[in-house]
């Protein structure tokens, strides 16, 4: 009996030891997987995709905004160290030295790297394209043509472009173009061509069908088109228009290509009266409410090259303190001048303030399915905002509860 109760002692010992050994290890592999699972999860946090874009864009950013930055102050070294040759030249009598820098060639000017007004490119575009005189040159656009009577089919292919101009004048080739195509009078077949990417010669080679048009409309339509350059941070910047009408077409059997050198965009709204809008505002201070009710827009200015109507709606934005803090839009009225609208938008008051920190923003802008909206004119309401704005509000603000309209001008 002893030998076996010694043997039962020894075997319980090595038991609990066994147990020990066991519990040892499992908390030593319970901790180096909770340090593995936090590595990965922290390595996997900082590789998110969203981490990845935000950082990308500030960069992106960051670096435009330098390269904007440096651009200009070269362009300006350069300006200013020209001006001075001229000056000291035109001090020797030279009469051909005399010739001020704004004088010469805008394309030469853009290739040595002066610039002849600061301002982001298009405003650039834009006085070049003013300057009497001057002829800006936008490059070449080619495309051909062919009419399907059997089937009724228009058959346009965008074919290239060719010598745009470059948005930064120390990179030569910083476009991103695409080519927007429209036919008018109509107005309804709108298509674009994709965006080819740091290029100022793109070859798109793209075939667009345009469906029932008729043998009797071909002489009354026009192919529209507007080459762009695509901007990821703010607008695309409109580089020139064609305007071909199919009445000088002949008809054939195969197609055929044409060229046509791009203009500058003609409609100039600028020197136009951007016409009228009929407000009616209503305030109901019980409720912390702010009634405005858009109802009609007269006199519109005509937003395209041909003189054709537009397609005008109203966005409106509550302001507190200057910043938004409420939006609304009306529908959108299809080629019209004059829109009759009709649409009430409650605006909800901040409390125990009343109207003094408000101000009421209202934009008419052309409606476009293919590129970014136009805006046609801007109105603001409120104290210190004009005459007739300040008037109008002012009767709002001491007649509470009252449907008050007026008609007021729209600005730039």
């Amino acid at each position: 009996m002893a030998p076996l109760a010694q043997g039962a002692a020894q075997l319980g010992g090595l038991s609990i030891g066994a147990i020990i050994g066991l519990t040892v290890a499992a908390v030593f592999a319970v901790a180096g997987l909770a340090a593995f699972g936090y590595r990965t999860l922290k390595r996997r946090r900082e590789e998110a995709p969203g981490r990845r874009l935000t950082s990308a864009i500030r960069r992106g950013l960051a670096e435009e905004s330098r390269e904007r930055s440096l651009s200009r102050s070269l362009s300006l070294q350069q300006q200013q160290q020209q001006q001075q040759k001229v000056a000291g030249r035109g001090s020797r009598g030279g009469s051909s030295s005399s010739m001020s820098p704004d004088a010469r060639d805008p394309v030469q000017m853009m290739s040595e790297g002066s610039s002849p007004a600061d301002g982001d490119p298009q405003q650039r575009l834009q006085r070049l394209s003013q300057q009497p005189g001057e002829q800006q040159q936008l490059g070449t656009l080619t495309f051909s043509v062919l009419y399907d009577k059997v089937k009724q089919t228009l058959l346009v292919t965008v074919i290239r472009c060719d010598d745009l101009p470059s948005r930064d004048p120390q990179a030569p080739g910083a476009a991103d173009p695409y080519v927007k195509l429209q036919l008018l009078p109509e107005k309804r077949h709108k298509v674009k061509t994709r965006v080819l990417r740091r290029t100022c010669s793109p070859v798109y080679e793209e075939t667009f069908s345009f469906y029932g048009v008729k043998p009797g409309q071909m002489r009354a339509t026009s192919l529209h088109f507007v080459v762009l350059s695509f901007d990821r941070f703010s607008r695309d910047e409109i580089i020139g228009e064609v305007l071909f009408p199919l009445g000088d077409m002949d008809p054939q059997d195969d197609p055929f290509s044409i060229t046509r050198e791009i203009q500058p965009r003609q409609f100039k709204i600028r020197n136009q009266n951007r016409g009228e809008l009929l407000v009616s505002l209503c305030y109901q201070p019980a409720a912390s409410r702010l009634t405005a009710v858009v109802l009609k827009a007269r006199n519109l200015p005509k937003m395209d090259v041909t003189g054709l109507a537009g397609d005008p709606y109203v966005k409106l934005y509550l302001l507190y303190n200057g910043q938004r803090i409420a939006k609304k839009k009306t529908h959108v009225k299809k080629r019209t001048l004059n829109p009759v609208y009709n649409e009430s938008f409650v605006f909800e008051v901040p409390p125990n303030e009343g109207l003094h920190q408000l101000s009421l923003e209202l934009l008419v802008l052309d409606w476009d399915r293919v590129t970014k909206n136009e805006v046609i004119g801007r109105l603001e309401l409120g104290l210190a905002k004009g005459d007739l704005p300040d008037k109008h509000w002012q009767e709002v603000m001491n007649c509470p509860r009252k449907q008050i309209a007026e008609w007021h001008r729209l600005l730039e």
